[in-house]
């Protein structure tokens, strides 16, 4: 398999980072908390929203730990991406997703000291929790990462391994 830059990788975090902080501005500067808009009816709305905690409001207000968990988890994706990544474009691109969503969640707890979130979906019945652009990378991150693991490479390489000890 060929051997992939980094230099794309760099582009498509940087988007993904770009647009998230655009619409969270957007979002700020715009609209009141809890103001929504719907966009789908019911199902799609733009729902102004903070979030000072991780997902479904875990751990409201533990800034200190988002900082702490935020550059380990940078660090180490770093050092994933360097030994693992090398010639493997879908963990590059999942590890990519997460460190452009990690980012941009941890731009607004140094800016804001809260997460801006704005979509809000309501999927059969269900009223899933607001979420925002960077909260997606990570979510497509971790799905890609999870096909790689149990459905490309990892197998693969599992394989060759056991036909080359016998």
């Amino acid at each position: 398999m060929k051997k992939y830059r980094i230099a794309p990788m760099v582009i498509i975090g940087a988007v993904i980072l770009i647009i998230d902080q655009i619409t969270k501005f957007l979002v700020v500067e715009n609209m009141e908390i809890g103001q929504s808009i719907p966009l789908l009816g019911e199902f799609l709305q733009l729902t102004s929203h903070r979030n000072s905690g991780a997902a479904w409001g875990m751990f409201q207000g533990q800034m200190f730990f988002f900082y702490i968990v935020t550059v380990v988890v940078v660090a180490l994706l770093l050092y994933i991406y360097k030994k693992e990544a090398n010639d493997n474009f879908l963990m590059q691109l999942s590890i990519t997703m997460l460190l452009a969503g990690a980012i941009g969640n941890f731009i607004d707890r140094i800016l804001f000291q809260q997460v801006v979130d704005f979509v809000d979906v309501l999927i059969f019945g269900y009223d899933f929790p607001i979420f925002n652009v960077a909260d997606s990378a990570l979510t497509i991150g971790v799905v890609l990462m999870l096909i790689e693991f149990f459905f490309t490479g990892r197998s693969d390489d599992n394989e060759r391994n056991n036909s080359r000890q016998k």
